[in-house]
């Protein structure tokens, strides 16, 4: 018999567990168009920039924006990125 009301007790315990609150709002990301512009070459302190930042460093795309910052799309050793910097090479963001 205890072995009965103790099983009743674990069951009813972890089932007390899933009982809580879910919030399940359905949250939707709005992705927008950030006024970049692809661009076919970068200006050469960029390049010198990323070369020294991330060696083995290959530019993939960029894009420029009306404040004069670029976003690059890179890849170094296979694996995938995205960086931002200023006409100068200075890089804004990683």
């Amino acid at each position: 018999m205890k072995k009965l009301i103790l099983s009743v007790a674990i069951v009813l315990g972890g089932l007390s567990m899933h009982a809580g609150t879910t919030d399940e709002t359905n949250q939707s990301v709005v992705k927008f168009q950030d006024d970049y512009k692809e661009v076919d070459a970068v200006p050469a302190a960029i390049k010198t920039s990323l070369d020294n930042e991330y060696p083995g460093v290959k530019l993939e795309k960029a894009y420029v924006n009306a404040k004069k910052e670029y976003k690059i799309e890179i890849s170094v050793r296979d694996v995938k990125s995205v960086v931002y910097t200023d006409v100068q090479g200075k890089i804004l963001k990683k």
